[in-house]
């Protein structure tokens, strides 16, 4: 079976995960397609298969005679998605030999577009996989997942040598919780690669440092007719706080290392108004800087309106991965090698986000980023193609073979 006939069965599988929830999983709706994922693994002959209560799915691979010194090797990707653009089913598309012009999303009135997407350009004469344009197409991370058990079904038909290998696919990625979770040991792996990236190129093991910040604004009401000198109006106060922050800074104005402000959501009354931002850069001095624009901001406005009516809560999510990675840059050189091999110029980019590599990484697990070859993630433009897959199926099974042979 090709990567693409795997994602085509599994996205139609609805995997959102819940960032409300306080349970692993988020939500059941991802033992689905664990399920499934399980039969699949154990007819793939993979080992010790085993979904846990918590809807983690681990599986490996013994090294073939004469591969056993080399490191185990692990592949993860995510099952869950976002849950926007996710409340009914999802039907994939396919558009075969692409122009590379603007296409009609179904019935929906999108239209992928290269004015707002221009590599589009670059994928003119291939096979193009989208959804209708009234759901996300769920590449993310499904793609991964389907690669994955791609070049398991291709090593065990050609005999491809190989050291340990060590798979697993993980829920609530996207809310950022599920790694905490993960089984470092069970796992078993030395080293691992994520795929959750985006074109089939990419090498990413450089991620934002991340902050999520609440800030609460307590205002005076009293009747508007007879406020003069006493309201403070909570809505009013958090859009001060909002225009004091750095201009230019946000992110539809950054990108490559570019950090940023990014006002998520907001609401509010006279008494009460509530801003919830994510703070994001991958250079640390510059990451705490940010955090200490906030307390600034924070100290002034309470200096103006008085005491107590700016509350901020900074609570720190993840670190920049690179400072594990440095270690062992032997990940990264075998991945260009890999993409080389297979007529890919690699790109090592860094991650405008995080992934469960980064958390991974700090607990004991090198883990850098690969891509996928899907783009537009996170929204109804969700793109992929079918080369895109097929290369990056390619890419991974060569890393495998430079690993075995290596440590012969």
């Amino acid at each position: 079976m090709n990567a693409y006939e795997r994602l085509l069965k599994y996205v139609v599988i609805r995997t959102p995960s819940n960032e409300e929830s306080e349970t692993t999983p988020s939500s059941q709706c991802q033992f689905d397609l664990a399920n499934v994922l399980k039969k699949e693994m154990e007819e793939l002959g993979i080992c010790d298969v085993t979904l846990t209560d918590t809807c983690f799915l681990y599986g490996k691979i013994p090294a073939t005679p004469g591969c056993e010194n080399a490191p185990a090797i692990g592949f993860i990707a995510h099952m869950d998605t976002v849950s926007d653009y996710c409340d009914h089913d999802i039907k994939p598309m396919i558009t075969e030999n692409y122009d590379g012009e603007a296409l009609a999303l179904g019935k929906s009135e999108l239209v992928l577009s290269p004015e707002m997407f221009p590599h589009l350009k670059t994928l003119k004469g291939r096979t193009l996989i989208t959804s209708d344009g009234t759901t996300i197409l769920g590449a993310d991370d499904k793609a991964g997942i389907a690669e994955i058990l791609t070049m398991v079904e291709r090593m065990n038909k050609e005999n491809i040598s190989h050291g340990p290998l060590c798979i697993a696919f993980t829920p609530d990625e996207e809310t950022g919780t599920g790694a905490a979770h993960f089984d470092v040991d069970k796992f078993g792996a030395d080293f691992a690669y994520t795929l959750d990236g985006d074109t089939e190129n990419e090498i990413q093991y450089e991620n934002f440092n991340a902050c999520g910040a609440l800030v609460e604004f307590h205002g005076v009401s009293v009747h508007p007719g007879s406020s003069k000198d006493t309201m403070v109006n909570a809505s009013l106060v958090a859009m001060e706080f909002d225009s004091m922050l750095p201009k230019g800074e946000t992110p539809r104005d950054t990108e490559g290392y570019e950090g940023f402000y990014h006002l998520l959501n907001m609401e509010g009354e006279c008494a009460l108004a509530k801003l919830h931002y994510i703070i994001r850069d991958h250079d640390v001095e510059k990451f705490n800087q940010r955090k200490e624009i906030m307390k600034q901001i924070t100290d002034d406005l309470n200096k103006k309106w008085g005491k107590g009516t700016v509350v901020l809560t900074l609570k720190d999510q993840y670190r920049n991965m690179r400072e594990v990675i440095a270690q062992h840059m032997h990940l990264i050189n075998n991945a260009k090698k890999a993409c080389e091999t297979v007529r890919l110029t690699p790109q090592c980019l860094p991650i405008r986000g995080g992934t469960d590599g980064c958390q991974l990484s700090f607990r004991g697990l090198p883990c850098p980023n690969l891509g996928t070859g899907g783009h537009a993630y996170h929204g109804p433009y969700e793109h992929i193609t079918v080369e895109g897959m097929d290369k990056a199926v390619e890419m991974i099974t060569e890393l495998v073979k430079i690993y075995s042979i290596q440590y012969k």
